[in-house]
């Protein structure tokens, strides 16, 4: 399976993503979308599953969510403080949910570590150039039972 993880587009989708997720089976936003136009774009490349970032006040999206895929699971979530030590209530519902993998964005850097059994993942940030921040995408993909992560810059 083939995952595109994507963060921070903050109302804009560069359109190298559309080209770049070509092929992917289900893509996870790990919040602020921006507006819904956002989500409507992606979702004519693959299904997606977002979340509420701390700019998204108007879009009617969740602040976690919880899917599985192939057999594994994802939690994606907008703002996680302390990879490894997710603050209450998420840390919670880390324990009950026991995801393979936990989505975020936030930071607008790309992040990639293992603690324990779960994979923390920030694709980094997709929005407008910035700062003079380097922007990117993620692929996901499970082979031979290991998940192989794979930034790619816009």
């Amino acid at each position: 399976m083939k995952i595109g993880v994507i963060s921070d587009t903050h109302n804009f989708l560069d359109p190298k993503v559309l080209t770049l997720f070509q092929g992917v089976d289900h893509i996870l936003h790990g919040g602020d979308v921006g507006g819904g136009f956002i989500t409507f774009q992606l979702e004519q490349i693959a299904p997606v599953t977002a979340v509420l970032g701390n700019t998204d006040s108007l879009l009617p999206l969740k602040e976690t969510e919880v899917v599985e895929l192939d057999g594994r699971k994802y939690l994606v979530h907008h703002i996680v403080n302390t990879p490894g030590k997710p603050d209450e209530p998420l840390r919670s519902q880390v324990l009950r949910e026991r995801p393979d993998v936990i989505v975020f964005g936030h930071t607008h850097k790309p992040f990639c570590q293992k603690f324990g059994a779960i994979l923390y993942f920030n694709p980094g940030y997709a929005g407008k150039p910035r700062f003079g921040m380097d922007r990117s995408v993620a692929i996901l993909r499970w082979e031979d039972g290991d998940i192989r992560p794979e930034f790619l810059p816009l």
